[in-house]
């Protein structure tokens, strides 16, 4: 997404299992290197770590 992606907005490089086809890559945006996942945002199901990073990019959104 080389104009960002906004808030929101599905990444266009997830792939149909969730994945990024970019890990690992050395073209994986700075943004994606410099999350780092804990056990607070993980928590116990895949629904918490989604509601997570939906309110990161709340509160990161330009204004």
């Amino acid at each position: 997404m080389p104009h960002g992606k906004a808030a929101g907005a599905r990444c266009v490089q997830l792939d149909e299992g969730q994945g990024c086809r970019l890990f690992g890559q050395p073209e994986r945006p700075a943004v994606c290197l410099s999350l780092q996942p804990s056990a607070e945002m993980c928590g116990q199901d895949r629904e918490h770590a989604l509601q997570w990073l939906a309110r990161l990019e709340a509160q990161t959104a330009p204004r």
